[in-house]
């Protein structure tokens, strides 16, 4: 008893400590004045109660306000000597008004003083419990729903839901909202308006590519004054189904080159930076759709940023090397499509984001998983140079692309043998369900963006070291549990297919020493979590490793590059805690965060939300006292240090001897 009742006392210990601060007592310090004096003088000259009552009221929150500005603002909080100073200031003001009311008017400020820190203690610790309870609601109700979390992802969708989700924009030829219209290069668009913000949903940022533009490089949308509806998601791209992937409800298709603006509804005077944020799902699944991506919630508290999501093709319609096919030559850019997709909405946002509010030279681009490696394959390419020029990633690095093409043409070998088709010319004429149906079957062999030295370095580390990605800023993030997120997505079969084909390739592909070193790591770890979660946790340190190697690289190369881990608990152990955490954290998507299984700590996602934003705008990455609820000042120092989130906690410090138990791995992985 005495063992679980102290860690709960500490962690409400801690949890109330959040809820109100010195700065809270110092506003209230001001308020009391301001109410007390406003009460005293009103009364002295005779005026009515409610008179008195209102005038006490209105010098209190006046005097709130001016001392609340005074106590948080950034001139005082990032200086303890400031904040000494304004301490000792107030105090010594309140003693000397507290001497005038008591000697010249009859009043003691100390009553108001009492009535004010009730005020300020009491009404947080009601409003503490009511979350509280709240929360312990919402877990309750998650727990039924997952169980043990040995399914992995259960998405309670209706067919309402759907059917609303999967609405297409229309033309418009009447009337419509100019308030929620924005006129591009491409067309008018009229999006919606959704609490604070304005949606522009579905706008296309390049020709369908179907018909004859079927794995060809995507091409400009033409000039246009049409107008069209932008109100919901277009198309996810065509992908493989898993079992865990939420986006099996939403409609696909070819096209789906589609890209979504959120943005606040209140009109700003000068361009807002812009977060484009790439959408996860190892190249094979995933859209913007997915409610993980949604911007309101972000956009509603932070109404200075413009964020931006988009589609691009995957599996065999964004990543496959048709050379050796009959035909295949003309299609020379099949093999890294997706890649050139998201260049070209990165060039549709530069040319148009103005229109909506947004500065083109300031976008910042975050991504994780495949998104993440995405954004470091560009970043060493030419071909997006200059499209952004800060870049938050989180678990994937460049490693997870292809050395060589040989994968991707091996792939095309056996979509042919799949489909029973020798030459281009018959693969075109396949329909959109025969190529769906043969890449679900050949979900294993899908290949990822390929280093073919013409878009990308054959050696992306080399180029990061040499310079290739000069100019971005970068924040890198680490996962410390993914593996429980990768099962939960994949499923339980072919979790277990990937992760012995991925040993395997890992085996073969390190020297024998080492091979020996992670074999004996193996047979000692599955006595305790099983043959399956040891090879996991091999696989998920080697992640952990070349992530790591890219901040490395990057850092080396010149770049300005802060580091994350992220090691919280999950609220279901099988569920994992990593992307789906993580990226819910940044944006603020708790809602979308619970249909996953977990509960978000929202002073967590506060934080992060706010070191996002500073980011974005190109603010230093530290948080003053008190600029957070609950969070003494931090500063975000650059690599090798890292910003440790664990326990709900922040903490900035070395994180290599975190990463790997496999201690040899990390010389010869990160160097």
């Amino acid at each position: 008893f005495h063992n679980s009742l102290v860690p709960f006392a500490e962690r409400l210990f801690i949890k109330m400590k959040k809820l109100f601060t010195i700065d809270d007592f110092i506003v209230a310090f001001v308020s009391a004045l301001g109410y007390g004096f406003g009460d005293a003088i009103s009364k002295l000259l005779g005026w009515p109660e409610l008179v008195c009552m209102g005038v006490s009221f209105v010098l209190g929150l006046v005097l709130q306000e001016i001392i609340s500005r005074i106590a948080f603002s950034e001139a005082v909080q990032k200086s303890p000597m400031n904040r000494a100073i304004t301490y000792a200031a107030v105090f010594l003001i309140f003693i000397t008004a507290h001497y005038i009311s008591t000697s010249k008017l009859g009043v003691s400020m100390l009553d108001y003083l009492g009535e004010q820190v009730v005020s300020v203690v009491g009404l947080p610790i009601l409003g503490f419990f009511v979350n509280m309870f709240i929360r312990g609601y919402r877990k309750q109700k998650i727990q039924n729903k997952y169980g043990d979390g040995s399914k992995g992802y259960v998405f309670d969708v209706s067919d309402k839901n759907i059917e609303e989700l999967n609405q297409q924009n229309q033309p418009v030829s009447g009337d419509y909202d100019a308030d929620c219209a924005v006129k591009t290069r491409t067309g008018i668009y009229v999006g919606q308006k959704y609490k604070d913000t304005i949606i522009h949903a579905g706008i296309p940022y390049a020709k369908p590519p179907v018909g004859a533009r079927r794995w060809k490089a995507p091409e400009p949308l033409p000039s246009s004054d049409a107008v069209f509806e932008a109100k919901y998601f277009g198309a996810s791209a065509i992908q493989v189904e898993h079992k865990g992937v939420i986006l099996k409800h939403h409609r696909q298709s070819e096209d789906c080159l589609t890209i979504n603006i959120c943005s606040g509804a209140k009109k700003a005077e000068g361009k807002k930076p812009v977060l484009v944020l790439f959408h996860h799902g190892d190249f094979t699944y995933g859209g913007s759709a997915d409610p993980l991506l949604y911007g309101y919630n972000y956009v509603s508290k932070h109404p200075d940023i413009v964020l931006v999501s988009f589609n691009y093709r995957l599996g065999i319609f964004g990543f496959i090397d048709f050379s050796d096919v009959p035909g295949g030559e003309t299609y020379p850019d099949a093999l890294n499509l997706g890649l050139l997709d998201q260049i070209a909405a990165l060039k549709w946002i530069k040319e148009n984001i103005a229109a909506f509010g947004g500065d083109p030279d300031r976008v910042t681009v975050l991504g994780c998983e495949s998104g993440a490696t995405s954004i470091c394959m560009l970043a060493a390419s030419g071909q997006a140079k200059d499209l952004f020029g800060k870049a938050c990633v989180f678990n994937g690095s460049s490693e997870t692309a292809y050395d060589t093409p040989d994968a991707s043409r091996a792939l095309a070998k056996n979509l042919l043998k799949e489909t029973k088709t020798a030459t281009m010319e018959e693969l075109l004429k396949l329909s959109t369900e025969s190529l769906k149906d043969a890449a679900q079957r050949l979900w294993l062999n899908m290949c990822a963006p390929t280093c073919d030295g013409t878009l990308f370095p054959i050696d992306v580390y080399r180029a990061f070291q040499e310079g290739a990605a000069s100019g971005i800023e970068f924040i890198i993030g680490i996962p410390g549990n993914e593996t429980g997120v990768f099962r939960s997505y994949f499923g339980n079969q072919n979790y277990e297919t990937l992760v012995s084909a991925g040993m395997v390739n890992i085996l073969n592909y390190l020297d024998n020493s080492l091979s020996d070193e992670i074999q004996a790591y193996i047979e000692k770890q599955k006595s305790v979590v099983g043959e399956l979660d040891a090879k996991s946790k091999v696989l998920e340190q080697l992640l952990g490793l070349y992530i790591y190697r890219t901040a490395n690289k990057l850092s080396e190369g010149g770049n300005i590059v802060h580091l994350f881990y992220w090691d919280e608990k999950p609220l279901i152990e099988n569920l994992g805690s990593g992307t789906v955490d993580a990226l819910a954290a940044f944006l603020g998507n708790g809602e979308a965060l619970e249909m996953y299984g977990n509960l978000m700590n929202s002073d967590l996602s506060e934080t992060l939300q706010s070191l996002l934003q500073k980011f974005v705008k190109g603010d230093d990455l530290k948080l003053y006292h008190n600029e957070i609820k609950g969070v003494d000042a931090l500063e975000w120092k650059a690599f090798p240090h890292a910003l440790i989130v664990s326990d709900n906690k922040f903490q900035c410090d070395i994180v290599a001897d975190r990463i790997t138990e496999i201690k040899s791995l990390y010389d010869i992985m990160v160097n």
